[in-house]
């Protein structure tokens, strides 16, 4: 049985038991409690706050289904920051003690879930070749699971996600088998899987026996497009992906793509970069020639297309964040925030071309009915999540259209 629930992720401009009474009244079984510095900060939480969310709890129908450790909780503009992945132990460290404090809420609510994400491979690892990201990872999350004890019943969970260390079905199971804990399961997003699996179904089908929660919003096919260092194998795929790729010495951009092969440059190309262009071009099979555009010109103001920008870039792995915000005007310029788009889909960087942008489930193309008919059948049976943080200021839209449009798709 799949039983709907909704993230307070999703309506952090309400007070934190105003939130919980919201989905209450919208009519779901399921409420999860998101960490939030402004809403549900563990840090100040005390016993009299615990106490007067246990009371509401009690006195509402909806049930706690889950505690998510917010991956947005510490730098808002460095979302997911530090991670378990971090080579920095002080940095860890402090998603450790984030997590370990979910586990504590966990324990004083009666909540039996707990999720985190893995985090990325971000330019520090890059630059640190030597550290082994899973090893960190497995001993990152070991350090968490001790903060369970041997009598409660609370399980990890683990969530992959696009552009992450852990971004696929198969990556997490392996995960939780060399981890090899009974408390330690696997947290799947339906988007993300969406965004991630090349055969989406069996990977569902492969992922319902070690899964214990469901995460719930749509999404839709968008234009690909990786960021890239210059490099040996810069240029992806062009049936899979445009790519822009960053040249290091002078900060410029090419854009790799067969209708617009553009380079972005503060000065005109050398002879040598001019070559080097070519040669990426050719790579790509472009037959048109390049267009200079001068950054300094490109708008790099705000626009109504922040939030799918940010999301698309923080989702990019290996680059600093300097050379992301780098790109930032880059991808509005092909969006069209301050002039006619030469781009008219949502910027996506996943395995499948489909964008990672949390959508009110219906608005986009993942089959809700037949994602859970594969679930139940291998076996999955508990919450599943609607988390919709795009929607904070349409809340009440997003509240309703999600539980009428997976009320028809869990019937």
């Amino acid at each position: 049985m799949i039983r709907l629930s909704y993230s307070t992720f999703g309506l952090t401009g309400l007070s934190f038991l105003d939130a919980i009474d919201a989905v209450d009244k919208a009519g779901y079984e399921g409420v999860e409690l998101a960490f939030h510095r402004r809403q549900f900060n563990p840090f100040d939480l005390d016993d009299e706050s615990l106490a007067a969310i246990r009371k509401t709890l009690t006195k509402r129908r909806v049930k706690p289904a889950c505690i998510a450790t917010a991956s947005h909780f510490f730098t808002p503009s460095r979302p997911h920051e530090p991670s378990l992945l971090s080579p920095d132990l002080a940095g860890r460290k402090r998603r450790i003690d984030l997590i370990r404090r979910g586990i504590r809420v966990a324990r004083s609510l009666r909540v039996s879930l707990v999720t985190f994400g893995s985090g990325f491979l971000r330019d520090e690892h890059v630059a640190s070749p030597l550290a082994d990201p899973r090893e960190i990872l497995i001993e990152s999350i070991r350090e968490c699971l001790r903060e369970i004890r041997d009598d409660e019943d609370i399980t990890l969970l683990i969530e992959p996600e696009p552009g992450m260390y852990i971004e696929t079905v198969d990556q997490a199971l392996s995960l939780i088998a060399e981890i090899g804990s009974p408390r330690f399961r696997l947290h799947l997003d339906l988007c993300h899987a969406y965004c991630s699996e090349t055969d989406y179904g069996a990977a569902l089908g492969r992922a319902a026996p070690m899964t214990r929660y469901l995460h719930l919003s749509d999404a839709a096919a968008g234009y690909n497009l990786k960021i890239m260092n210059d490099g040996k194998h810069a240029v992806q795929d062009p049936d899979f992906a445009s790519t822009l790729v960053y040249f290091q010495d002078t900060a410029d951009f090419l854009l790799v793509d067969r209708e617009h092969p553009l380079y972005f440059c503060d000065q005109a190309p050398s002879n040598t970069r001019r070559e080097r262009i070519g040669e990426l071009l050719h790579q790509g099979h472009v037959e048109k020639p390049f267009q200079r555009i001068s950054y300094p010109d490109l708008y790099a103001g705000s626009s109504v297309l922040d939030d799918e920008i940010f999301t698309y870039l923080i989702s990019v792995p290996g680059l600093s964040f300097d050379v992301l915000e780098r790109a930032r005007p880059i991808i509005m310029y092909l969006r069209g925030a301050h002039n006619p788009p030469l781009v008219d889909r949502m910027v996506a960087n996943t395995l499948t071309g489909i964008v990672h942008f949390h959508e009110i489930p219906g608005k986009g193309t993942l089959d809700f009915s037949e994602s859970f008919r594969v679930l139940s059948a291998n076996g999955f049976s508990g919450y599943g999540s609607v988390e919709l943080y795009h929607h904070v200021q349409s809340w009440e839209e997003a509240l309703s259209e999600s539980l009428r449009h997976l009320s028809q798709c869990v019937a």
